[in-house]
């Protein structure tokens, strides 16, 4: 059984995915060029996806392989670090195709998980 916050942290990154994943219906990559609200938006939301990320506990974080926590804790890193130069382009390629499969993954962990 994992640790209570382990789950509530898996939560936060769903849910987080998820308002992602929201504010991207019906919109393209362009508008992360018109919209600057939306951009920020965006960033701030895969932040905080890798700040929950990076609160999972090893032990939890080598049960789910499927998870690329180093990818999602080293995305954080890039965007508060390098807030100055993100790619736009890369940061739409993450949200509409990475982003998807991640809440996919965190649904099926999230609710094994609480079934237990």
């Amino acid at each position: 059984m994992s640790p209570p916050k382990d789950l509530i942290r898996l939560q936060h990154m769903l849910d987080y995915s998820r308002e992602a994943l929201e504010l991207i219906q019906k919109k393209s990559r362009k508008d992360l060029d018109s919209d600057r609200v939306l951009g920020l938006a965006l960033v701030r939301l895969l932040e905080m996806i890798g700040e929950a990320a990076n609160r999972v506990s090893p032990e939890y974080q080598s049960t789910y392989m499927s998870i690329p926590w180093t990818q999602i804790i080293g995305l954080r890193n890039r965007l508060i670090h390098g807030y100055d130069a993100v790619d736009m382009d890369i940061l739409w390629e993450i949200l509409s195709q990475d982003l998807p499969v991640l809440v996919a993954e965190l649904e099926s962990i999230v609710l094994r998980t609480s079934d237990t």
